[in-house]
């Protein structure tokens, strides 16, 4: 079966992946909208305004929405990403209509009652509390801030309690007219679907969307640097990163082998050297963060105080290591690793819906698992060095919470580096 899509006279994006063979669906709306699309005094709004979606609307309370997704035993839930929100549900073929009719109710009327607001607005702060005691949760967030500095993608997603507390009814329904358009949004779905009923149901149940025209984003300008805070607890979380490539950069799916070889599993550089060789972490990996107009590479550690003397300069040395080339026997694992997870992932309605909705929403049609494999297994050597030195002559960005007195100093870390 072939993916559909079909823009509707409002400008929403209905795309469809079908599999004949599954007894349920997934479908959610996806809005082109997050936390770099909010001004600097209501940063955290677009995460509050998803935790309100689900706290009623003009035809159902709170609890009908949960008692009526229970009763089919559905899922439905949401999340916030810096560069989109997503509202999305998981139910039998035959519930898919009710799954469509919630997701349409909740994104046009709710209510946004104060009391609700008000409970709410508590149990987000009590989130960003509890996100601010996990330092290897809270460490990712100063290591966007340091790398994107004073600009909207460098803010957490979460915002803080004294701007989260600050926002009220009329704030979020602002926030929400502006840029939870329809020309902003992309309705997907994939397991027992029919595109043409889903079509249908979508001009009916969303037929309330405006259709406001796109609303830019501030354009992401890389700057990177180093930030430090010395907590007395056992571990110290360390961030190492630089300057990546976008969603569109040619080079996006080099730098994707280049992250599976260097930190991507157990038989990668860092595992291997890091752990297994020297015991000095449990957890090591490294992260390929991409958006519209830019990214991140970037490589997590967790270690404790005596051995980070000796963590840092390995990680910087197999930083460096990795530009004079690898074996072709790492580029086949790594290839095979991405090569696999892009396919396994067809195999679930959920990986399906969300994957073509976010390629609707960033290329702007949906891409081929053909084409996406071919690219992976372009990848050769000559590739691996020459993006493994594009990205590591930039900047590097440090992050690190713990007990810091035997952590290097960035400058020295920055010479190691140099290439």
């Amino acid at each position: 079966m072939q993916i559909r899509e079909t823009r509707l006279a409002s400008g929403l994006r209905v795309v469809s992946d079908p599999m004949a063979t599954v007894e349920s669906a997934s479908l959610g709306v996806w809005v082109d909208a997050g936390t770099r699309h909010e001004p600097p005094e209501i940063n955290g709004i677009s995460h509050l305004l998803e935790h309100m979606a689900f706290k009623g609307t003009e035809r159902r309370t709170a609890r009908d929405i949960a008692e009526e997704m229970d009763a089919v035993g559905g899922h439905l839930n949401a999340y916030t990403a810096r560069d989109h929100t997503a509202y999305y549900a998981k139910v039998l073929k035959e519930d898919s209509g009710l799954a469509l009719d919630i997701v349409a109710d909740i994104l046009q009327h709710s209510t946004l009652d104060a009391e609700e607001l008000a409970r709410e607005q508590d149990v987000v702060v009590q989130e960003i509390g509890q996100a601010n005691d996990t330092p290897d949760d809270i460490i990712f967030d100063h290591f966007q801030a340091t790398a994107y500095p004073a600009q909207p993608l460098g803010r957490p997603v979460l915002g803080t309690e004294d701007l989260v507390r600050g926002m009220d009814r009329d704030t979020i329904l602002s926030y929400m007219g502006t840029h939870y358009s329809a020309p902003r949004m992309v309705l997907a779905a994939a397991g027992r679907v029919d595109h043409d009923a889903l079509v249908a149901e979508a001009e009916r149940a969303f037929a309330k969307l405006s259709t406001q025209p796109d609303v830019k984003p501030e354009t992401a300008a890389y700057v990177g640097g180093d930030y430090r805070e010395d907590r007395d607890i056992e571990q110290v979380n360390l961030v190492l990163g630089f300057d990546g490539v976008s969603y569109e950069d040619p080079d996006y799916y080099t730098a994707s082998v280049l992250s599976t070889l260097l930190g991507g599993g157990m038989s990668s550089r860092l595992f291997q050297e890091v752990r297994e060789k020297r015991g000095l972490v449990y957890s090591i990996y490294s992260f390929t963060s991409s958006y519209g107009d830019g990214g991140l590479f970037g490589i997590y550690a967790g270690t404790g105080e005596d051995e980070a003397a000796e963590l840092v300069p390995v990680m910087c040395d197999e930083v460096v290591k990795v530009v004079g080339g690898v074996t072709e026997a790492e580029l086949h694992r790594a290839r095979a690793q991405l090569k696999a997870s892009i396919l396994m992932s067809l195999e679930s309605t959920s990986s399906r819906c969300e994957q073509v909705a976010r390629q609707i929403l960033v290329y702007g049609r949906a891409i081929p698992t053909a084409e996406v494999v071919a690219k992976v297994e372009a990848v050769d050597n000559a590739e691996i060095m020459r993006v493994a030195r594009r990205l590591f002559s930039t900047t590097p960005t440090v992050a690190a919470i713990g007990p810091l007195s035997k952590v290097e100093g960035y400058e020295r870390m920055v010479e190691r580096l140099k290439l």
